[in-house]
């Protein structure tokens, strides 16, 4: 199978690529599709997620040269700037940071301030999901950290798609792993990660909409706390 036969047939292909790689390992799979992809394959990472931490030791342990790309939103916690670094440093590599076409100020001048919180998709399609659709179009395939227990949307999340917002595969290595599993991962093999995860902190987006979660909340509670938004569109099709 071809990276070419899977963008050509996507919908049948990516079923395909779901029965070949049903079964392995996380590494396994990262190892497949590193093999199928070769030079036309990424690794999205937020840096602020603690599987992304998982997904990128095993995808330079498969490929030492495989991309890694993340959304600098312009509004990343000082900690997540910090990981990004930790990362580039154990691994002599250099992350590929994708930014929106629109400075801050930009931004504010086009629709107001604190967009954030006046609209807070719109401020995620202009500083993270353009970003990462110029990100991935450089790729024919991508890996992600999603995991089905990391919230109700991402409950039915397969293990590859067709990702028809960006126009590539999408594999997700870790997407029957817990919790638990990562953590033991990171500990077992002494990643780096973002010590805001050790302040209250599961999930970890921008500065402007991130808070601590409170005990007993949901590890989501805190993004785009009060609005009902979970999401920041980046996977959701």
């Amino acid at each position: 199978m071809s990276a070419t036969a899977l963008l050509d047939r996507p919908a049948t292909d990516v079923d395909a690529l779901a029965e070949r790689l049903a079964g392995l390992s996380p590494q396994e799979i990262v190892a497949e599709a590193v093999e199928l992809f070769r030079g036309r394959l990424a690794v999205s990472c937020s840096f602020g997620g603690e599987s992304g931490m998982v997904l990128v030791d095993m995808a330079l342990k498969a490929d030492p040269s495989v991309a890694i790309v993340y959304v600098d939103t312009d509004f990343l916690f000082p900690e997540t700037y910090a990981t990004v670094k930790a990362v580039e440093q154990r691994y002599g590599i250099r992350a590929l940071a994708f930014r929106s076409r629109l400075s801050v100020e930009a931004q504010e001048a086009l629709y107001g301030p604190r967009l954030w919180e006046r609209d807070p998709d719109q401020c995620c399609a202009i500083r993270k999901v353009e970003p990462m659709r110029e990100a991935l179009s450089h790729f024919d395939a991508y890996l992600t950290g999603l995991r089905r227990d990391q919230a109700e949307t991402r409950r039915e999340t397969p293990l590859v798609q067709w990702d028809a917002k960006f126009g590539l595969v999408k594999i997700n290595p870790l997407v029957d792993w817990t919790e638990r599993e990562v953590w033991s991962y990171i500990m077992a093999h002494e990643l780096p990660y973002n010590p805001l995860h050790d302040q209250g902190y599961p999930s970890i987006g921008c500065t402007n909409c991130t808070r601590a979660v409170l005990p007993g909340e949901d590890p989501r509670a805190g993004r785009w706390s009060g609005t009902g938004k979970i999401e920041c569109g980046l996977h959701v099709q």
